[in-house]
């Protein structure tokens, strides 16, 4: 098998510097020439905002609980053609994945599935010797991983980063390859559902440039490249895309994808799909197109934070009124999360002002100071043009607002079902017309016959036939 060398970048915990180091080491190896595959572990958007700029190209998901788990070597080895050298970062601690008692989806779960050996980043702020010990018990946890190396994270000085290194390699033999000294520079700013995304205003370019220079300066960089080097080939994979026994003959048909700073939570892969399915993909904002792209036979609105941006969104009322239209005429419509809150009749910010929306639904989104986080496994509600009656698949959530007033009289797009950690009974979403709205974040992956349903509505309704 072809090598491919990779690391999968892991802390004991969350908060410890993942992103940024990742990042920065990133930034650095490019700086030196070499091409850098990014992925990230779990359901997360933002994280991949800034290791797709440190690399000029798409960081991926590797996601084992929201797609199949036999698919995810095939998904590394698929996204990391053409790469010098493949960087993961892990999500959580090394070993939180579904549950307590599973670590399924976990940096540890993905380490195993890959065979790729992990790198610790360990917030060293107020620890010595007893890093040992934090080491010695993620290495000694389960032995089936192997635990490579060590970076260090905010350390006071560069005393205090040499006492940690004498008893890490001492204590337990684990290599120490470098550190970043603890600086607020580097710190990311956060908010509600935490990093802010690369897609909005910021110095982001700034920020990346002065954490390659540290990374330059204190972590061994050859090193790093000689322990990725080392990773075992990766065995038993399909790097190719599923494959899809027809397309719609003639002219592709055109999913218009909301994406700027209020929509930007999106799968590369699900845009993939759907271009292998035999759909043109055209961008549009939500912010400030006053009209869908030209040819436009099905909307795809993704999540992200319209709330931070309800008042130019409420303003645009020339788009809100063209997709108002277009969801009477029939097109077909698939929201999640954001883009349910966008399709509402109006959404109560954090300070409690009322912004219009497009209204195609009736009820509010509200914006609360409850977290709504987890996986979830659905059951479809009834038949759809993308789901079939009683198909299970599963999705994620994370948001922090509520559909107040939603009327219950709609049809249901899905159930939750017991192991989602919510009652059976539970019913989210609601369709309108062809319009399907939810909550929950799919990775099209996981069934990929819902991206060749997609487009064969998107192919019918272009055609005036019935979806």
């Amino acid at each position: 098998m072809p090598a491919l060398p990779r690391l999968l970048l892991a802390a004991p915990m969350s908060g410890s510097g993942k992103t940024t180091i990742t990042a920065g080491l990133i930034a650095a190896l490019t700086a030196r020439g070499l091409t850098v595959a990014p992925f990230k572990c779990g359901p997360d958007y933002i994280d991949p905002g800034y290791h797709a700029l440190a690399s000029g190209r798409a960081c991926f998901n590797l996601d084992a609980w929201l797609t199949p788990p036999e698919q995810i070597a095939g998904i590394l080895a698929r996204r990391s053609a053409g790469a010098d050298l493949t960087l993961i970062e892990g999500v959580m601690g090394l070993f939180d994945g579904y549950s307590g008692a599973d670590d399924t989806g976990s940096s540890a779960h993905i380490a195993r599935l890959t065979a790729t050996p992990v790198v610790i980043v360990l917030d060293a702020r107020a620890i010595a010797r007893t890093a040992a010990a934090l080491v010695a018990g993620l290495r000694d946890f389960d032995r089936r991983l192997s635990i490579a190396g060590v970076i260090l994270n905010r350390v006071g000085s560069p005393r205090h980063a040499q006492m940690v290194q004498e008893a890490v390699e001492g204590s337990v033999g684990v290599p120490v390859i470098g550190y970043l000294q603890r600086d607020d520079a580097l710190t990311l700013p956060e908010r509600h559902l935490g990093l802010i995304p690369v897609a909005e205003p910021g110095r982001w370019q700034a920020w990346l440039s002065e954490v390659r220079q540290r990374v330059e300066a204190t972590i061994d960089l050859d090193r790093l490249i000689a322990l990725a080097r080392a990773a075992p080939p990766l065995v038993d994979h399909d790097m190719a895309l599923p494959r899809f026994e027809s397309v719609p003959a003639g002219v592709p048909p055109i999913i218009a994808v909301a994406r700027d700073e209020a929509f930007s939570f999106l799968y590369e892969d699900n845009l993939d799909l759907l271009r292998a399915a035999g759909a043109t993909i055209a961008f549009f904002s939500p912010l400030r197109d006053t009209a869908l792209p030209e040819g436009t036979a099905a909307l795809y609105l993704c999540g992200g934070f319209p709330e931070l941006y309800a008042e130019p969104l409420s303003a645009n009322r020339e788009l809100m009124n063209a997709i108002r239209a277009a969801i009477a005429a029939g097109m077909p419509v698939y929201a999640e999360c954001g883009g349910l809150m966008y399709l509402t009749e109006a959404i109560i910010d954090a300070a409690g002002q009322t912004h219009p929306m497009v209204g195609a639904l009736a009820g509010r989104s509200v914006m609360t100071s409850r977290l709504t986080l987890g996986y979830r496994t659905v059951r479809a509600g009834c038949d759809t043009w993308l789901w079939r009656e009683g198909e299970t698949l599963r999705g994620h959530e994370f948001h922090y607002s509520i559909w107040e007033e939603r009327p219950m009289h709609l049809p249901w797009l899905y159930a939750c079902l017991p192991d989602a950690m919510r009652p059976a009974t539970f019913k989210e979403g609601a369709i309108v017309h062809n319009a399907l709205a939810s909550y929950i974040h799919i990775h099209f992956l996981a069934c990929p016959h819902a991206a060749q349903r997609f487009v064969a509505a998107a192919a019918a309704f272009r055609h005036g036939a019935t979806v």
